[in-house]
């Protein structure tokens, strides 16, 4: 209803104008002024950094110590004190030789000003640390321009928290002139870490098997070489004396180097890696050949992707879309918290003003008795709002907007997985492949998904977002509650967390399944849903085994790429690479562009791996179809690839045998 950003981008006056907004009056006076910032450390200062004092708009913040009386009897002598001073006095005001004791009881001209620098658009003083002493322009005392003087511990109360505001102020320009300089050589950074992900994909039909065994039988032997270093310590620890003594007998210890003492301790450490060891043999005994299933799905998955290399960049479409989302909900935030008309209200520097904090009216407040019941109160401008129903709930339209940013995030996700899915599946149904693949598969299952599906991934969408909602105001009431001292409510939120913690990842994970299942069938969200549930049930011994090798490899090749990229990058800005050493930025923090290289590779790789772990599930779900609907006859033949036609035995019957 009365929107305006402004509201938030500029700071305003006393009486609700803009500072630096073009077309008014303030066009060329970005900076807000206090009068008396010594003021702002009274109990009755306001949010949004109001305080009981006069503020207006200025050019620039005052660079001295000054006081209106010594201005005032300086003036006689040299007419340019007062042609500084009177910048930062009300506008329209020009009488110098106005009584003191009247200027300052009308609030014409601070009563004195020190040097100061804008921070967020306000002048705040110019703090300086000298020797451990706080200082502003080499002082540690001034006069207040009332006859007292008075220490600049005074002003750094008075702005509070300033001073760590302003130190992390030079950090980030510090920060922004790295990223400045070296820009050019984090993009090279991430575009290597693109191809280097790129390659770790397509290699994967070859390495997928080898790396996978590898890790599995270097997991076996750390484990093994763990069961036989706690024998040895136990052994070792079994004749000394002190040594017998159980845990329970010393309880908790803060240092933990003392049940390393304890012959106990090696002995149940060596337990439990023998059980899991015992675990992890087993498994692969009992599961070896879905184990072989997920190797093979992992490598056909690469090949898909190989013969589909257009869905290696869809992540970017995704990135532009998520983009548009977060822009709409910004905008829209912004327009609700901007909204509302100028509130005014009473502040007084007396203590035991009963007006304080009321609303008043800018107009007819010289004509009541608050002027004259506390003497030097302001009728100033103190936030916008306003006390109509509307206003009353802006914070459930900021919620709505929250859920309705949730739902679009949600779908432009789903929107990215159907058509992918779509893509791949086209892949898998081929019966010669890459032969029978379709024309531009990636871009027809994106025009299916846009035409047909639009109202199945919304409904999903939806379900997903509102279980996301209810977690967020889960957290903002523990967060509410943090101090609370019921037992009962506290142990309640907790597990209320905990249960739309899953079931959110539930959720996600049906709702996967499910815009696969949409994108092969067509079918509306609750059938492919139903339909995807019973399949990965009816296979949930291999749904579990792919589902760990997939997410072991891949955050394995997440940490290769990322952690490969970031020791190169340590190298280079550390100047440790002859070649290029002279090629290296000047810096003022080497790791700001080291950690923006580790993090953006990170990311970059997880676009990429989900697009591959993407193409996988929909491989699987695929070829569970398949065992189901075809039994290799001539007229049901079987669309998976040869190898797991050899890893599962199947011939087909219609002449297509494995090779």
């Amino acid at each position: 209803m009365h929107g305006d950003p402004r509201k938030v981008v500029y700071p305003t006056d006393s009486y609700g104008q803009f500072c630096g907004q073009q077309g008014t009056p303030n066009a060329n006076k970005a900076i807000l002024f206090y009068f008396n910032i010594l003021q702002c450390a009274n109990p009755t200062v306001l949010i949004n950094l109001q305080c009981p004092t006069t503020q207006l708009c200025v050019s620039k913040c005052p660079d001295r110590f000054a006081t209106y009386i010594d201005m005032q009897y300086n003036y006689r002598r040299n007419k340019s004190y007062w042609d500084y001073y009177k910048q930062f006095c009300k506008p329209g005001f020009n009488n110098p030789d106005k009584p003191v004791s009247q200027v300052l009881r009308d609030e014409d001209c601070p009563s004195m000003i020190v040097p100061s620098r804008p921070f967020l658009q306000r002048c705040f003083p110019d703090f300086i640390t000298r020797n451990g002493t706080l200082t502003v322009a080499n002082k540690t005392n001034f006069k207040d321009g009332h006859g007292k003087v008075r220490s600049v511990v005074d002003l750094r109360d008075a702005a509070n928290g300033i001073t760590s505001l302003l130190d992390a102020k030079e950090v980030g320009v510090k920060i922004f002139e790295d990223y400045a300089s070296s820009w050019f050589w984090i993009l090279i950074g991430l575009v290597i870490s693109m191809l280097v992900s790129l390659i770790f994909i397509l290699l994967l039909r070859f390495t997928a098997g080898v790396l996978f065994w590898m890790v599995i039988f270097g997991v076996i032997v750390a484990v093994g070489y763990g069961i036989w270093h706690c024998y040895w310590e136990y052994s070792t620890l079994k004749g000394k004396p002190d040594s017998d003594i159980t845990i329970s007998d010393i309880g908790f210890q803060t240092d933990f180097r003392v049940y390393l003492q304890l012959s106990q301790t090696w002995l149940i450490f060596m337990i439990s890696l023998a059980v899991i060891e015992a675990i992890i043999i087993i498994v692969l005994i009992f599961l070896r050949s879905r184990v072989r299933i997920a190797i093979a799905l992992l490598k056909e998955g690469s090949k898909a992707i190989g013969c589909i290399m257009s869905t290696l960049f869809y992540p970017i479409i995704t990135f532009l879309l998520l983009a548009l989302c977060i822009a709409y909900w910004a905008v829209t935030a912004v327009f609700l918290a901007s909204s509302g008309e100028a509130v005014y209200k009473v502040m007084s520097t007396l203590p035991d003003c009963k007006y304080t904090n009321l609303t008043c009216d800018p107009e007819t407040f010289s004509q009541s008795n608050v002027t004259k019941l506390c003497p030097g109160s302001q009728c100033t401008f103190a936030f916008y709002g306003g006390e109509s129903l509307y206003h009353r709930y802006i914070f459930v339209l900021q919620l709505c907007n929250l859920l309705v940013f949730l739902w679009l995030v949600n779908f432009t996700i789903a929107l990215g997985q159907c058509t992918l899915a779509g893509a791949f599946a086209s892949y898998y149904w081929a019966l010669r492949k890459p032969e029978d693949i379709p024309p531009c598969p990636l871009a027809s299952s994106f025009g299916r998904a846009l035409r047909y599906h639009t109202g199945s991934l919304a409904f999903g969408a939806l379900i997903l977002s509102i279980v996301q909602f209810i977690r967020i105001i889960l957290e903002y009431l523990d967060h509410k509650l943090k101090g609370a001292h019921n037992a009962f409510t506290r142990f309640l939120l907790c597990c209320l967390k905990c249960c739309f913690w899953c079931l959110e990842h539930f959720i996600k994970f049906m709702n996967r399944n499910a815009y696969i299942m949409i994108s092969i069938y067509g079918k509306n969200f609750c059938a492919s849903a139903r339909d995807a549930f019973f399949l990965l049930m009816r296979n949930v011994m291999r749904v579990a085994v792919l589902d760990k090798v997939t997410d072991f490899l891949l955050f394995l090749g997440k940490l290769l790429i990322s952690g490969s990229v970031g020791v190169l990058a340590f190298f280079f800005f550390t100047r440790q690479i002859p070649v290029i050493q002279e090629e290296v930025p000047s810096l003022n923090y080497y790791w700001v562009p080291l950690l923006t290289v580790i993090f953006g590779s990170y990311m970059i790789a997880h676009g990429f791996f989900n697009v591959y772990a993407m193409c996988v599930d929909t491989l699987f779900l695929c070829f569970c179809e398949d065992l189901e609907r075809n039994d290799g006859s001539p007229s049901k033949p079987y669309y998976m690839p040869p190898g797991l036609h050899r890893i599962l035995n199947k011939t087909d019957q219609g002449g297509k045998k494995p090779v």
